[in-house]
């Protein structure tokens, strides 16, 4: 890909469509009346082209049921081809930012002991094919065996940018953690202050004067055996704070040892960051990434204990 293509990509965005749905009614029927000016093979086009979500998730099938309540958006363009590299897939890249999949095992920047093989040494290598000039700035981090979605900056500007106003333009951070036995209660929140050490572990407090005020709501989605599959949303960003909060409430993400695991069943740190949302630091555009959450993390969990 060429930085030609970029701009001619930006000039053809449309703005997007949000619709709710008043009563329960197929996604055809739907989006039939919603856009009387669209006809069925206008919107089986739409649904090929992975332009129509359903709160946020993108869905193909025509007949798919709607619950009121659901919010249908329709994308102004199809959705971008993804490219593969190994250790990590670019879900999304424009002129201002790149939003990736990292696989586990890849850092996410370089340490003293590694310095090539690092999601930031990848896209940097990516951009500068493009144009030697070009480089690329890290917004947040994940850690080295946490899998899921990642975003770059392609200015400092961009990256001082996000970094100032993470708080209140980032909309959604969804994770999802394997975790030993199952919580009680099944939903929850996490509230703690953490600071970290120097030897770099971080620890948890109940004291305001003992670090970082840090939130983790969880929810369990499915449970079975020894191990739970739980949604985390975070409503503060700081190191390792799912880790050290499920070592909180004795639910270790399994795989981590360094925060209580005792055992390691799918050989790698069972959490993924699944979903990041936020306004797009130079259009304010709503932006929506998700990773698929690793076969591995559900194949524990077959079945629902009710």
């Amino acid at each position: 890909m060429d930085n030609t293509d970029q701009p001619r990509r930006q000039r053809g965005q449309r703005t997007n469509t949000a619709l709710t749905v008043s009563e329960p009614a197929e996604l055809m029927a739907f989006l039939l009346a919603q856009l009387p000016h669209k006809n069925r093979n206008n919107i089986k086009s739409l649904l090929s082209n992975k332009q129509v979500l359903i709160d946020g998730k993108v869905y193909t099938q025509f007949n798919h049921p709607l619950r009121a309540g659901q919010v249908v958006t329709v994308a102004g363009s199809r959705a971008p081809e993804t490219t593969q590299y190994r250790g990590l897939t670019i879900l999304h890249e424009d002129p201002h930012i790149i939003v990736i999949n990292k696989q586990s095992g890849l850092l996410s920047m370089a340490t003293n002991k590694e310095r090539d093989r690092t999601a930031y040494g990848i896209l940097s290598d990516y951009v500068k094919k493009q144009n030697p000039n070009n480089k690329i700035f890290i917004i947040h981090r994940l850690d080295r065996e946490t899998s899921g979605v990642m975003m770059f900056a392609r200015s400092e500007h961009v990256q001082r940018l996000m970094q100032e106003s993470w708080n209140a333009t980032t909309k959604e951070r969804t994770y999802v953690a394997l975790v030993e036995g199952l919580p009680n209660p099944e939903r929850g929140v996490i509230t703690s202050y953490l600071r970290e050490s120097k030897a770099l572990i971080v620890y948890s407090s109940q004291n305001p004067e003992n670090g970082q005020l840090s939130i983790t709501n969880y929810t369990v989605l499915k449970s079975a055996g020894d191990y739970s599959l739980l949604e985390l949303e975070l409503e503060t960003g700081r190191k390792n704070q799912i880790r050290v909060h499920m070592q909180d409430i004795n639910h270790p993400i399994a795989g981590d040892s360094k925060y209580g695991a005792e055992t390691n069943p799918i050989g790698r740190l069972g959490l993924h960051a699944e979903v990041l949302a936020f306004e797009h630091p130079i259009t304010g555009e709503p932006m929506r990434f998700s990773a698929p959450v690793p076969k591995s993390f559900s194949s524990m969990v077959k079945e629902r204990i009710d």
